[in-house]
């Protein structure tokens, strides 16, 4: 788990940040590492502390234009580096990133969740379904296209964007891919992850890594456009992490990491998973698929579809 806090609304800083460690987990021999809800280039926080519903505003728009800025365009390479880091490395990464969508004009912002493999392949872009409360006047709602499930060695990793982790039917989606090894990113905060991780692990008997992000005052650059208006309401820290990695039985393997930097590690056994799916596994023997079903749409959302 990489709890770290970005050069806020800074791509290529806080892009460089993220490889380092990738890297140092690479290190430490770790087979995957997680960073926290749309790290880069940052989360919106601005929306709350500067009335970010006022419509028509001069300085909502042009705090918005910096944000698709340094947004991200993965068609366009912007990943590149932090691919050949696990490549080099060996290393699987999920990122989440904001996403500036080219099949959507390139001028929409998604929350999304990369899944970066082993050879530096993206495997999965994951956009966010649902934005919650005001996160929907900066981001776009997504689609189905990136709920998708990833082997890693004996696991089958799969992963969900803040709120979306309390979607019964976004988690039943990768439940019903194999997913045991599920993957849960955050803003960053104790508050949300210390109960939802743990009801997951005991819900799907699988290992549960949440990740969350820090953010105080002090990471806003001095270039970040109206600073002084977006801080000066602001709690300091703004986010405290609460990384942490729950086992299939619902306790802890790593408990919250609480406003703490850094790589947090954890080892996780794959016949855990085995022993605790003997009793109960809500996509196999525990389901009734005479009874209820879900249907999930994954294709990818476009305005248009062009014809050559």
């Amino acid at each position: 788990m990489a709890q770290i806090s970005p050069v806020w609304l800074n791509k290529e800083l806080t892009r460089e940040k993220i490889r380092t460690y990738i890297e140092k987990a690479g290190k430490e021999g770790c087979d995957l590492v997680v960073f926290g809800e749309g790290l880069l280039p940052g989360y919106p926080f601005w929306l709350g502390l500067t009335h970010g519903s006022e419509f028509n505003s001069k300085m909502q728009k042009e705090i918005h234009a910096h944000y698709v800025r340094n947004s991200v365009t993965i068609e366009m390479g912007e990943l590149d580096m932090l691919c050949k880091a696990c490549k080099d490395s060996g290393i699987a990464a999920y990122v989440g990133i904001i996403e500036r969508a080219q099949n959507r004009g390139r001028h929409s912002l998604y929350c999304s969740l990369v899944y970066i493999d082993k050879e530096g392949l993206i495997q999965s872009v994951h956009r966010k379904l649902q934005p919650t409360y005001e996160e929907r006047l900066a981001w776009s709602q997504g689609d189905g296209h990136g709920l998708k499930v990833h082997p890693l060695k004996e696991f089958t990793v799969g992963g969900l964007n803040c709120w979306e982790n309390w979607l019964p039917l976004a988690r039943t989606a990768l439940y019903g891919q194999g997913e045991d090894l599920h993957v849960a990113v955050w803003p960053g905060s104790a508050e949300n992850t210390e109960d939802i991780s743990r009801f997951i692990a005991k819900e799907a008997r699988s290992y549960v890594v949440s990740v969350g992000a820090l953010l105080s005052i002090k990471d806003f650059p001095e270039d970040t456009p109206h600073r002084e208006e977006i801080i000066k309401n602001a709690a300091d820290p703004l986010t405290d992490g609460g990384s942490c990695i729950v086992g299939p039985d619902g306790e802890w393997v790593v408990e919250p990491v609480v406003g703490k930097e850094g790589l947090f590690t954890g080892t996780i056994d794959f016949n855990r998973v085995l022993e605790e799916r003997q009793n109960l596994d809500v996509a196999g023997h525990y389901a009734r698929p005479d009874v209820t079903q879900l249907m999930v749409n994954r294709e990818r959302q476009s305005t248009i579809k062009i014809a050559d």
